[in-house]
């Protein structure tokens, strides 16, 4: 098995470190959406119109 030059062995290391960070990017958006709906949802049944 050959030896990964430090070029190569950075460049997937950049790969999987993006690959990482876009799932978690992905996976707080996702939180993050749910927060806001949650937060409009109690807001409006906390709102006495009459």
């Amino acid at each position: 098995m050959r030896e990964l030059s430090a070029e190569a062995r950075l460049h997937l290391y950049a790969r999987t470190f993006s690959r990482k960070t876009g799932t978690r990017i992905h996976t707080a958006a996702l939180y993050g959406a749910f927060a806001v709906i949650a937060a409009i949802v109690f807001g409006t049944l906390s709102v006495h119109p009459f």
